[in-house]
């Protein structure tokens, strides 16, 4: 794609990221197949393809986001399939990540809309918050009957977003995990030493998850803890394209997790959630341009694993098997196409003795994307009921994810149990057997 920056704008770097990233794009379209707005709606702008060609658009001409480029890449699930099948290796997510940062930054939404975002972004990646805000939302969730049902729109209303909100609270919340600064001795031989994120609202809606992954762990033989002053990934506020909250709590979490691998080392910096990991994966990236963080910002990004990566190569053994129980993988978008891990989750659970089977269009997003499910409801609800039919197809016993907002999102939809990958090759492998009955 020929673009047409001035010298002067490709003297910022970001602009100059942009410039070789629109050049890699030949229009080509293979990105549109598999883009889940385009499957839905059939509207080119609503494609990788026509985002790029709106972002190119309002970047070039150095422009204020209009209200048609903030609507379509508004739209954008950030899933990253295109990436996965674009032939010229496009960077879309560096792209989109930067046209979110100028329209956060340039565009003035109605207030309605601009509140609802601050209170996400103050509330999400704060686990005590979070928990108070579900609470909350437990006790107004029967008074929704009294919301009136909104018109239809193109941009989903707050009246839509606050009924989505509260359709996604659960019933009830399980006790908090272990505290931050807790620190997990291997059993037997120490064979190394991590750390285990501690996540927002997975520590919030599912502590099991980690409970899991420090019982399997420790049990093969790896001392695992919970960094003292680790905070949220800042996923969550990247996707609002609040750059500044999100480089903020990076440079933190550097800071936290060097200082654990110069005192007493680390061989790894393990994720159970998947949108996490995506990000972390990429701090060295986003923090490229900062001369004092770069070098341990990729470090860092280097020592980052999800928990399966780092599992595969501890040689489970099965103490459990059950060859007897169907379990459909669902790839959660940041693993299969933000971190490229496709096979490998299936594999292990295959071979720690689970019936596995794949999901069709397994390529397709299920919908929750960060704050996607609350922000764009309706297309996040048509996605959800286009995944548990797919789901359905294959007559589960169980879904397993890696990922806790997948989890949520198909939860929300179905009556088959939803756990993650790591409870099931706990259980495989000598630790508790996963709440069947939960459904998150």
């Amino acid at each position: 794609m020929k673009t047409e920056f001035s010298l002067a704008q490709l003297a910022d770097p970001d602009i100059a990221e942009a410039d070789k990233i629109l050049r890699a794009c030949v229009h080509c379209g293979f990105c549109t197949a598999t883009c889940p707005t385009y499957v839905l709606l059939g509207d080119e702008l609503d494609s990788p393809r026509g985002r790029i060609y709106l972002i190119k658009e309002m970047l070039e001409k150095d422009q204020a986001p209009t209200a048609e480029v903030v609507k379509h890449v508004d739209r954008c699930l950030s899933c990253l399939a295109c990436m996965t099948t674009c032939p010229s290796g496009v960077n879309y997510m560096h792209l989109v990540d930067q046209a979110r940062v100028r329209i956060e930054q340039r565009y003035e939404r109605p207030l309605a809309e601009r509140l609802l975002r601050q209170v996400l972004a103050f509330v999400l990646p704060d686990p005590q918050r979070f928990r108070i805000s579900m609470w909350l939302a437990r006790l107004a969730r029967p008074l929704a009957v009294f919301l009136p049902t909104p018109r239809p729109s193109a941009t989903p209303g707050l009246i839509q977003r606050l009924k989505a909100m509260l359709a996604l609270a659960p019933n009830r919340l399980p006790s908090p995990g272990p505290a931050a600064g807790s620190v997990f001795a291997a059993l037997g031989k120490k064979r190394g030493r991590v750390a285990l994120l501690q996540g927002c609202a997975q520590q919030v809606l599912a502590p099991r998850i980690n409970q899991a992954a420090i019982s399997l762990l420790t049990r093969h033989g790896i001392e695992v803890v919970l960094v003292r002053d680790e905070q949220c990934c800042g996923a969550l506020t990247h996707h609002l394209g609040n750059d500044h909250d999100a480089l903020a709590r990076a440079r933190a979490n550097v800071t936290a997790w060097q200082k654990e691998a110069a005192g007493e080392g680390l061989d790894a910096i393990l994720v159970t959630t998947s949108g996490c990991g995506t990000v972390i994966k990429d701090y060295g990236y986003l923090l490229r341009e900062d001369t004092a963080f770069a070098a341990d910002a990729a470090k860092v990004s280097a020592l980052a694993k999800d928990i399966t990566e780092y599992v595969a190569g501890l040689g489970l053994e099965s103490t459990a098997r059950q060859d007897n129980i169907v379990v459909a993988y669902h790839s959660a978008c940041s693993l299969q196409h933000g971190q490229k891990i496709t096979g490998l989750p299936k594999e292990l659970l295959s071979k720690n003795g689970f019936v596995v089977k794949d999901v069709p269009e397994s390529h397709l997003c299920c919908g929750s994307a960060g704050t996607y499910n609350i922000l764009q409801p309706e297309l996040a609800g048509r996605l959800r009921d286009r995944k548990v039919a797919n789901i359905a197809s294959v007559k589960p016993d169980m879904i397993a994810a890696g990922n806790i907002g997948c989890m949520v999102q198909i939860a929300s939809g179905t009556s088959v149990p939803v756990v993650h990958t790591i409870e099931l090759l706990d259980w495989a492998t000598g630790g508790s057997r996963p709440a069947l009955n939960a459904q998150v």
